[in-house]
């Protein structure tokens, strides 16, 4: 019998990190591989949030924090919050975790029950249904469609509400699609919410500055703010500001959820980072030019690695408005025999052949509930896209 609790048995190590262990597998081996598996930002942290930080080690900010958060830093999200959604957020309900992961996966296990459902639009990110799962919960799957550029729609929304959903997980810009959702979109979205009122949001907007498009990033709570009530805001340094490694995410909402999220915060890993909390205290507070630059950076690669991969047949793609990742439809690709005679029987060995054939590494899209699809992430130099994309057209081409 196994000592492993069962919660723990339903779900699976993350397809980003069991990519990482083959790559380094095979440059071990001395192969040379172009890795386009990375979910994070191939920046530097600007000088000044560093030159923050080393001011904090300098001046002794180095006890222990408070467990919700440094107020200062809580003040600086709220001010930043009320920018972005027009919201006014008091600081006991704002919270600051140890990464974006660690707030949804506390404002989960802080509210559901064994059975409570959780919607989760597909293609998602890979740790959305782990969560649920680990914390007793239900994910339902709310598949989109390539036709609708991979957005969630009022009609499939209404379609996967019971009476036993507890949240609606929603991402955008999304990893893995790049999905944008304009001001309508969301107002149609929060329609459909506003007739289900047991049905809470946790709306993670990691990407939200990575926005490709002429129009500023748009929130639900700025055009339905009627529904904060009812709502987690989720967000953090680690894409916006190549902050990934510095594990500093926050939260906002209703007090009582807040405080029960900082109970559990405190009887499992206390506060975040000292450090990290004074650089990412810089980082909402300064000059916000480091962003733009990268956002301008991503729209570049995004052109690039776009153009690319539209010309491979048997590829179809939705045009990424945000975030750094390009996710192509390869169902075209699907039944062709490689060179050596195998065949490719699903998005997973589409992936392994890439790899063997062209050194390219990219996610199968089957790990974000989305087969027949890859994921391709552009946070990586023009040469390596470059080289990349035109690997995987090459292995394409000679596929039978």
């Amino acid at each position: 019998m196994s000592i492993i609790a069962q919660r723990i048995q339903r779900i699976k190590l993350s397809p980003s990190v069991a990519a990482r262990t083959i790559i380094a597998e095979l440059r071990e081996q001395g192969r040379e591989i172009i890795d386009l598996t990375i979910g994070e930002p191939d920046f530097t942290t600007p000088l000044h949030i560093r030159e923050a930080a080393k001011r904090a080690i300098d001046q002794g900010q180095t006890k222990y924090p408070p467990a919700q958060g440094v107020v200062a830093l809580r003040r600086a999200i709220a001010a930043r919050l009320q920018q972005e959604n027009g919201i006014d957020y008091p600081v006991k309900q704002i919270i600051v975790s140890t990464g974006g992961k660690q707030v949804l996966f506390n404002g989960l296990a802080a509210t559901l029950n064994d059975g409570d459902e959780v919607i989760v639009p597909a293609p998602y990110w890979v740790s959305y249904p782990d969560m649920v799962l680990v914390n007793g919960g239900v994910p339902v799957i709310a598949k989109t469609t390539v036709e609708s550029q991979y957005k969630l729609t009022p009609e499939i929304l209404e379609a996967s509400i019971t009476p036993r959903t507890k949240w609606l997980l929603f991402n955008a810009p999304s990893n893995p699609t790049g999905a944008v959702y304009s001001g309508e979109e969301l107002r149609a979205l929060a329609d459909v919410l506003l007739r289900h009122p047991h049905v809470w949001v946790m709306t993670d907007d990691m990407y939200a500055r990575l926005n490709f498009t002429d129009a500023p990033p748009r929130y639900i709570l700025e055009v339905a703010p009627e529904l904060a009530p009812r709502t987690l805001l989720v967000n953090g340094v680690s894409k916006a500001y190549a902050m990934t490694g510095w594990r500093i995410g926050y939260g906002a909402g209703p007090a009582e959820l807040i405080a029960a999220m900082a109970i559990l915060q405190s009887q499992s890993t206390s506060g975040a980072s000292s450090i990290s909390q004074a650089a990412a205290l810089e980082a909402l507070t300064a000059s916000q030019d480091c962003v733009e630059q990268f956002s301008a950076i991503f729209k570049q690669r995004c052109e690039l690695a776009f153009g690319l991969l539209s010309q491979v047949p048997g590829l179809k793609l939705v045009k990424p408005d945000g975030a750094f990742y390009v996710f192509p439809d390869c169902s075209g690709l699907i039944g062709k025999r490689t060179p050596y005679g195998d065949v490719i029987a699903n998005d997973g060995d589409l992936v392994l052949y890439f790899l063997k054939q062209a050194g390219v590494a990219v996610i199968g899209g089957d790990a974000y509930g989305a087969p027949g699809t890859f994921r391709l992430s552009f946070a990586a130099s023009l040469d390596d896209i470059r080289a990349g994309c035109e690997g995987i057209r090459a292995a394409c081409d000679a596929l039978k």
